[in-house]
């Protein structure tokens, strides 16, 4: 029974490792071959959407946690992102008609006579790095600790993380000096003297994208197959259990939610380099819970399905608004509907239910006939000879031996 778990485990694996190298595939070679650059950095603006829907896979997928407010993370992680390039954009040279030189124009354009406190360490490209997933990631830590240790859980966590969705995009259009309002920051320009709005740029920053949510779904995938991805369904089916088996089920939720996070974040920070500015919009309730609406249109238990689901979903946005434009709302809304009614386990349900059992009979089939292929008879065999079996008097067989094709004599 065990050999027959790990031998399924192995096959499902590699059915993943293959689903990857064809989802590879695509973002990597076909779709750079087949758009333009224009189209090209759209599909790299979807795949920032991604990594929320890889994010939210761990945590509502497979710990049961819905976070309605995962647009925070990507908007946290994308701010911090802008204020380098904006900093870097308003150096005293190219602010120099500004009242106060060297600070962003949107703090000259409110008065602020010099930089705040928190905008100084962005100044460096290192410490923005590192608080690009630092900052969303502790201020998961925070809500987590908050809620999980409570046991606030379901419905109430989704509705607290909606509200905290709201209450920072209020903050933000608020605070119009420290942030830049409902504008948001923009004219972002060179990331260390290199011009990001090139085409060449464009096409570098594309590739880095698709690597970092290649990355992401690696790791992904091994914390899914490890002992806390178990546990992890343990916890999402029977939590009360996994309680009493003696596991503290806040810490694994607090942790998998600080992951979703930090991988959110790094959506957040590739969009804001490849778009050239983030704004309030992204932040909000209404972009957060399209990102659910990602997921479930992939399928909330499939890391591959949540990167096919951005990608379904976005395309039929763009072809909806530039073909209909009167009726692409209505069409989208359809597009759900049907997702829902028809399948409700998502594009990765569809495979399993459909295309799995199509490809597994393929691929048995194609070993069936590789085996046949080997059954020939051994390399250097004299022509004329074979294998036959003796017959002793009385018609008992006997050993089997080589000789001609023509019948063996018995004895008299």
């Amino acid at each position: 029974m065990k050999k027959a778990a790990v031998d399924e485990n192995r096959s499902k694996d590699g059915s993943w490792l293959l689903g990857l190298a064809v989802l590879s595939a695509l973002i990597f070679i076909v779709m750079p071959l087949c758009f333009d650059i224009f189209r090209l950095n759209l599909v790299g603006k979807y795949l920032t959407y991604a990594f929320v829907a890889v994010g939210l896979v761990l945590c509502w997928g497979q710990g049961g946690i819905l976070s309605l407010g995962q647009g925070v993370f990507f908007g946290l992680g994308g701010y911090c992102m802008a204020m380098f390039l904006k900093l870097e954009a308003s150096d005293p040279k190219s602010t120099a008609i500004q009242s106060t030189p060297g600070i962003p124009d949107f703090m000259d354009w409110n008065q602020l006579t010099k930089l705040p406190w928190f905008w100084q360490p962005f100044h460096s490209l290192t410490f923005t790095l590192i608080a690009v997933v630092l900052v969303p990631s502790l201020f998961a830590f925070i809500i987590g600790v908050a809620m999980f240790k409570r046991r606030v859980g379901g419905v109430y966590f989704a509705i607290i993380t909606q509200a905290v969705a709201a209450i920072l995009t209020i903050l933000i259009v608020g605070r119009q000096g420290l942030t830049g309002g409902i504008n948001g920051i923009t004219d972002l320009k060179t990331l260390h003297g290199w011009d990001i709005r090139t085409n060449g740029a464009k096409y570098v920053l594309y590739f880095i994208n698709a690597g970092l949510l290649v990355a992401s779904l690696l790791v992904s995938k091994y914390i899914t197959s490890s002992k806390l991805g178990r546990l992890l369904l343990a916890m999402r089916d029977k939590e009360e259990r996994v309680r009493f088996s003696g596991y503290d089920v806040s810490n694994f939720k607090v942790f998998i939610f600080c992951m979703a996070a930090g991988i959110s974040a790094l959506g957040g920070a590739m969009f804001t380099l490849q778009v050239g500015f983030m704004s309030p919009s992204f932040v909000g309730i209404v972009p957060s819970v399209e990102m659910v609406i990602f997921t479930a249109v992939g399928g909330r238990m499939s890391l591959l399905g949540a990167v096919y689901g951005t990608l379904l979903v976005n395309f039929g946005k763009t072809y909806f608004s530039e073909s209909y434009p009167a009726l692409w709302l209505l069409l989208m809304g359809g597009l759900f509907i049907s997702v829902v009614m028809f399948f409700p386990n998502g594009l990765a349900g569809l495979y399993d239910q459909h295309l799995k059992k199509r490809v597994a009979a393929a691929g048995a089939r194609f070993r069936a006939g590789r085996a046949a292929g080997l059954k020939t008879a051994p390399a250097g065999e004299p022509p004329g000879m074979e294998k036959t079996a003796a017959t002793l008097p009385g018609g008992i067989p006997g050993k089997r031996t080589k000789g001609p094709k023509q019948p063996l004599e018995t004895r008299p």
